[in-house]
């Protein structure tokens, strides 16, 4: 870290939900899954979906989908320690929906991820002096995907699945500050688009009660199509920790860092 330049903050980003809408694919994914392992006798809505990860702890889909299926069989009277999964023949089936059958030529939902930033918001954050990195539940591969094959990033620094505990653990985002160049007293900002973030933004300030965190709740394409807009959503995020709830990632300019970080700190 420069000694003579303080960045106003170091960003860090969540992937799904915030940068690739992955309402078709993660989610649908999941609710394949679900479906197949009910025998077609349960497919979760969207809202469904939400309703899981509202509990913040659900930021695995693979285990995710799996406690669905559980709680439909106890819904039917079955209880869970009589309902046999096979963890690994779900993951499986979860990995050939997402990436597709063959996975050295991916041909599955991933490869239809709309994109919702574009490059350019990066190199503005480099330009205004904000580290920035990212620290996603995402199998590193999948996430590498998005971030240098699609958004073209060179060398993104990323903390994925296969590195750190599932979320709401903070092991993972206290790992992408450091490697940011933490001097220990500049605010961090994560960004999200579920309760799980929020709480691992609470979690890690607990660790690290010396300095600033502020969490930052993004909407999902998916609630915005909603009757209300997403507004129902956004006061879980809110409820959750977030200090402010935007509608896309790029409303996060280096101009609302800069207002965020004195707001917190004055």
């Amino acid at each position: 870290m420069n000694s003579t330049f303080s960045p106003p903050a170091l960003a860090v980003f969540d992937i799904d939900g915030v940068l690739r809408d992955v309402s078709g694919s993660y989610r649908r994914a999941l609710a394949d899954t679900v479906e197949h392992l009910t025998d077609g006798a349960f497919r979760p809505t969207p809202t469904d979906i939400d309703r899981l990860k509202s509990e913040g702890i659900w930021n695995n889909d693979w285990e995710g989908s799996r406690e669905l299926v559980y709680r439909y069989f106890e819904g039917q009277g079955t209880a869970r320690s009589s309902v046999e999964i096979d963890y690994n023949a779900l993951v499986a089936f979860f990995q050939s929906r997402y990436f597709g059958p063959d996975r050295s030529h991916w041909k599955g939902y991933i490869c239809h991820e709309p994109l919702l930033v574009r490059p350019e918001y990066f190199h503005n954050l480099t330009a205004a002096g904000i580290p920035w990195g990212f620290f996603s539940g995402a199998t590193r591969d999948s996430a590498a995907f998005v971030l240098s094959e699609r958004l073209g990033l060179v060398d993104p620094l990323l903390v994925a699945m296969e590195d750190a505990p599932g979320k709401p653990d903070p092991t993972g985002l206290l790992a992408v500050v450091a490697q940011l160049g933490d001097d220990g007293t500049i605010p961090v900002i994560y960004a999200g688009d579920t309760v799980g973030d929020l709480y691992t933004v609470q979690k890690a300030a607990q660790v690290r009660s010396d300095r600033v965190w502020i969490g930052v709740g993004i909407l999902p394409p998916h609630v915005k199509a909603r009757e209300d807009g997403g507004a129902a959503y956004a006061d879980t995020l809110r409820e959750a920790g977030a200090r402010v709830v935007l509608a896309n990632i790029e409303e996060l300019t280096p101009e609302l860092i800069g207002d965020l970080r004195l707001s917190c700190i004055s």
